[in-house]
């Protein structure tokens, strides 16, 4: 291993730590860090982005289907429709320059990292959550412990499976930033199982990402093989420090984090 590849390792390493310890964010990350840290192009980084996150996220979701806090129903779901957009994603990207993909990336990222820090801020402030007395679009069978497949619910699955695949095509990102925010306004899950089904879902999309952008040759293996084992061992890594690290003061400081690499991002393209 050549040390451009020890240092993609160690970019992924810190990509699957991000997302132990915070269950979403890895491919907002991840993107500016391959192109900073190995001087790739937005079209180039997207898909190794995505191997990486995929699976760090299938570990993940592997762990979280043991402990049986996945809603396997649902992420497959989601995950369906995310895999049918990412090709539409995939396909706007590679006739878009350069340029106005990245300011499209940065967009997202900063939107992504304003609800998470405004969110740990209220955390911070008023204490966790309570619990929510309106009818939700999906909730869990208490007899069953299963999602109860209504048409609200289903059209709330499936327009997080649309935005979520789109992304993951368009700008090489897991999704997990949508997944996790939609799978909280819309179902009564806790917050162990949302992220947990979110990676699950993460992975999924991830994968049918990955596979189309193999087939249209526009993966770099020697590059995304060394980042993905990064992120795995970063993952395994993250969860065991997650017990100590992770709340809202960590979620506050990935936001900050990502609107820095945001305004970098820009810069470099404006500039």
């Amino acid at each position: 291993m050549d040390e451009h590849q020890l240092l993609g390792a160690a970019l992924g390493t810190i990509i699957g730590a991000v997302l132990a310890l915070t269950g979403a964010g890895g491919g907002i990350l991840a993107v500016p860090l391959l192109v900073f840290g190995l001087g790739l192009s937005m079209v180039e980084a997207a898909p190794i982005g995505l191997l990486a996150v995929g699976m760090a996220a299938a570990l993940g979701a592997v762990l979280g289907l043991r402990q049986g806090i996945v809603r396997y129903r649902a992420a497959a779901y989601i995950a369906g429709v995310g895999v049918l957009m990412a090709p539409l994603g995939l396909w706007v990207a590679h006739r878009v320059p350069n340029t106005p993909l990245v300011l499209i990336f940065c967009a997202v990222m900063l939107y992504a990292c304003g609800r998470i820090f405004l969110k740990a801020h209220h955390e911070l402030k008023d204490g966790p959550p309570a619990c929510r007395q309106e009818v939700l679009p999906c909730v869990l069978n208490p007899l069953q412990g299963r999602l109860r497949w209504t048409m609200p619910c289903v059209r709330a699955l499936t327009l997080t499976g649309m935005t979520s695949g789109l992304l993951s095509g368009l700008i090489g990102v897991g999704g997990g930033f949508v997944i996790i925010p939609a799978l909280t306004r819309y179902s009564d899950l806790n917050m162990k199982s949302v992220v947990a089904t979110s990676l699950a879902v993460i992975a999924l999309v991830s994968t049918g990402s990955v596979i189309t952008a193999s087939l249209a040759g526009v993966m770099h293996w020697s590059v995304g093989a060394p980042f993905a084992l990064g992120a795995v061992i970063g993952l395994m890594v993250g969860r065991q420090v997650s017990r100590y690290l992770a709340g809202p003061r960590l979620q506050q400081l990935f936001a900050i984090a990502g609107w820095i690499a945001a305004a970098l991002l820009m810069f470099s393209v404006m500039a």
